[in-house]
């Protein structure tokens, strides 16, 4: 009797086991309960709170009224607006960028956004809106000095290479150069006049953002923004955790990037 009734407690356990929904394959993370996602309540306060720096254009540029302008300006206000929300901007800067996510001051950063593994740590992105890569930009006038623009034509004694503070330029400058001279400009609104005006001689940063500076002042020549030094994406960070607010930007990038809106964008500043 005592194993019979055994056996019939077993087969109540193992019917349980088998109506009981299977655990989710590969670890996937889903919203943390009690939390709320976003993507439910942006739309529900109506704001979208958008860090940028305001000072990289052709993605992100505080205009002289206190207005914003730029690629992904556009990009955070078709956001916003599909999220039946508006886009409120919020001051940050290169260094303190992905803290001011992590810490709720803002609902996702845009803006030239590179993804770096470092980053990747601390922040979601989102799927990429580009690929880009560090390349030289100098004035027109010495270009011949640079050759084919490699880092060894750069890294010479005597060569000023200025750079923006906090970010992936200042980075890829210091494990680079070793002979040159690293200045430091904290504007980086300002930064291109340096070599303009002589008393800077290169910058490395994004191709996309050296043919824009070269096309705004055409004292610059960009070199070789089709073969750049390094390989990198842009995208937008998100703040880690939230995965249904994550799918949505995902699926909103997509959109854009397929159906010719980032395209057109990009066209407004770049061509």
């Amino acid at each position: 009797m005592k194993r019979a009734a055994t056996l019939s407690a077993l087969v109540c356990v193992l019917a349980v086991t088998a109506a009981a929904p299977a655990a989710p394959q590969g670890g996937g993370h889903h919203q943390r309960p009690g939390t709320t996602s976003l993507l439910d309540s942006v739309p529900k306060k109506g704001v979208l709170r958008v860090c940028t720096t305001g000072d990289y254009a052709p993605f992100t540029r505080l205009d002289a009224d206190g207005g914003h302008s730029g690629i992904d300006i556009k990009m955070a206000g078709d956001l916003a607006k599909s999220l039946d929300a508006k886009p409120k901007f919020v001051a940050t800067t290169w260094a303190d960028l992905v803290n001011d996510l992590k810490a709720g001051r803002c609902d996702i950063a845009m803006g030239g956004v590179s993804i770096t593994l470092p980053r990747a740590r601390s922040v979601y992105f989102s799927e990429p809106t580009r690929t880009d890569g560090k390349t030289p930009i100098v004035r027109c006038a010495d270009k011949e000095k640079y050759g084919a623009g490699a880092i060894k034509d750069i890294d010479r004694p005597g060569t000023t290479v200025i750079v923006n503070p906090g970010g992936t330029n200042e980075q890829f400058a210091r494990e680079h150069i070793k002979q040159a001279t690293i200045k430091v400009h904290p504007e980086n609104t300002t930064i291109f006049q340096e070599i303009i005006d002589k008393r800077a001689d290169v910058m490395m940063t994004d191709a996309s953002e050296t043919r824009y500076q070269a096309k705004l002042h055409p004292e610059l020549c960009s070199l070789h923004p089709d073969k750049p030094f390094t390989f990198s994406e842009k995208a937008y960070a998100l703040p880690r955790g939230d995965e249904p607010f994550k799918e949505y930007v995902d699926q909103f990038v997509h959109l854009a990037t397929h159906d010719g809106t980032y395209k057109a964008y990009e066209a407004e500043w770049m061509s």
